[in-house]
């Protein structure tokens, strides 16, 4: 009995070793591709912009995730401005993004990690994923997602290297958070000892 209490942490411990540690600021943000939610293959080294938002959200059309998504929206205009393109992510299925996209009018790109693999790639911490109902607009819809994500935000350059990460978002007001952050790295850019 001493020996299954002393075994089961070691490899709790051990299991947990081989997750994806986060990516940190300044690292290179390797390449990977998804299904966005139209059902197209969206590509990293694709994509032509000063800066990449990407934000990991839990689930579409839950109440946080929803407030959040909707205020990238709202503040689009503002991420314009910097180049900046938004790009949230979650473990649902492309379908159910869709119908989120169209709901809510957002403005930007949504893309599915329903296997968790870009999640593990950026070292954002999954849950298991599950089906509910929802009634939305009058219709019955089946949401179904492979993993649930934690919300974690990522800012990544033009040059692939991470510039931002936020492990404790806050979803009202993470677009504030991260235009902040963009123009802080904008004027340390701009503004260089001599």
């Amino acid at each position: 009995m001493k020996r299954t209490a002393l075994i089961i942490p070691i490899l709790l411990l051990a299991f947990n070793s081989f997750a994806s540690a986060p990516l940190e600021k300044g690292d290179r943000v390797p390449d990977f591709s998804a299904i966005d939610e139209n059902g197209d293959t969206w590509e990293l080294s694709r994509q032509r912009a000063d800066y990449l938002v990407i934000y990991f959200y839990p689930a579409a059309f839950t109440g946080g995730c929803t407030t959040q998504a909707c205020s990238y929206r709202d503040h689009q205009s503002a991420f314009n401005i910097l180049n900046a393109k938004v790009i949230g992510v979650s473990g649902d299925e492309h379908e159910n993004l869709k119908a989120f996209k169209d709901i809510h009018n957002l403005n930007f790109t949504l893309l599915s990690d329903a296997d968790g693999k870009i999640s593990e790639l950026f070292g954002v911490p999954t849950t298991e994923g599950r089906t509910i109902e929802k009634e939305v607009d009058g219709k019955i819809l089946q949401l179904t997602r492979g993993v649930t994500t934690s919300r974690w935000t990522y800012v990544v350059d033009r040059n692939g290297r991470l510039v931002y990460r936020d492990d404790d978002v806050q979803a009202a007001t993470d677009p504030e958070a991260v235009l902040k952050a963009i123009t802080t790295h904008n004027e340390r850019k701009t503004c260089r000892p001599r």
